[in-house]
């Protein structure tokens, strides 16, 4: 099982939701509890990145904001269903561009819960940068910022995220550990390095900003696989699992959701993971009730980010 083919994908992979091409049936996952739960604030986003899998742009409003009243809805049903969530995530486009995201941010933290929030760290935080540092100050370190920086260089990072992305990106994220925020850096395997590499890189670079950072540590430096659903990927069968000495378990999918909402809807709807938010088949219903079945891993992504990549994004 080579993730790392570089041939076109088989047209007639990951069409039936139960069989493989082969015929083989296709692995599942079922939930165990829903420990992280994500929120997709909108996929607005201040970048237009090269490789975005979620397409987030100025333009792209398909997600829209999604509303503080929203999110506390979901974490009412969280609590009654007792779901046992301990994270609640924040993905976009650009968190920090939903107005509602600091109210968003109190109401998940006021209720408990550890928050996780990915951004550039460019404008749209740094303009909320009183708000964060009073949430800080009453929250500590239950607070996470994760900050996407893809490569150790300006060049390579700005190959992906376009001109003038790297100073500002560095500064916010100097700026948040500066003032004690807890902070991760979310960064891309796309440049052929090897990981001790690309690893040792970032060290350097968290050296160079006077940032404590281990980049050896999984969750402090969270490295991604490249995600190109054209590429061939094996398709991941029951058989599988023993073969790559993996469970599902490990999967994503069996310990998170994520909420989105969709322009033109009149209400958010609950998918299986963060990775398919356009995807028909992963939507699993308006609550988050109806959405505690398994998951058939019938998408690209299933197999080269999860399974054979060993990547989640939370931790």
């Amino acid at each position: 099982m080579d993730s790392t083919l570089k041939t076109p994908l088989d047209r007639a992979k990951f069409k039936d939701p139960d069989r493989t091409v082969k015929g083989e049936r296709r692995a599942r996952v079922r939930l165990k509890s829903v420990e992280t739960l994500w929120f997709n604030t909108g996929t607005l986003c201040n970048l237009t990145c090269g490789n975005c899998y979620i397409e987030s742009s100025p333009s792209n409003d398909r997600l829209v904001y999604i509303s503080h009243r929203e999110v506390a809805d979901y974490l009412d049903e969280v609590e009654y269903e007792g779901l046992g969530t301990r994270t609640v995530g924040f993905t976009g486009g650009e968190p920090f561009m939903n107005r509602e995201i600091i109210a968003i941010l109190e109401e998940t933290l006021g209720r408990g819960y550890e928050a996780l929030v990915l951004t550039n760290a460019m404008r749209p935080m740094m303009k909320l940068a009183d708000e964060l540092l009073a949430l800080r100050a009453r929250y500590g370190r239950r607070l996470t910022i994760r900050v996407s920086l893809d490569h150790y260089t300006q060049a390579l990072h700005e190959a992906e995220r376009g001109p003038r992305s790297w100073r500002p990106a560095v500064k916010g994220l100097a700026w948040l550990a500066g003032n004690g925020f807890a902070v991760n850096v979310a960064g891309r395997l796309f440049s052929a390095e090897p990981e001790p590499e690309v690893r040792a890189g970032f060290g350097a670079l968290f050296d160079a900003l006077g940032i404590d950072l281990d980049p050896a540590d999984p969750w402090q430096l969270v490295l991604f696989p490249e995600m190109d659903a054209s590429l061939d990927v094996p398709e991941i069968t029951d058989a599988c699992w023993g073969l790559l000495n993996a469970s599902p378990e490990g999967v994503m999918c069996a310990s998170s959701r994520m909420v989105v909402k969709r322009k033109g809807t009149d209400h958010p709807a609950v998918l299986a993971c963060t990775l398919l938010p356009y995807e028909p088949e992963f939507e699993l219903g308006r609550h988050l009730r109806e959405a505690m079945g398994e998951v058939k891993l019938n998408h690209p992504h299933c197999a080269r980010f999860c399974v054979l990549g060993g990547a989640a994004c939370s931790g």
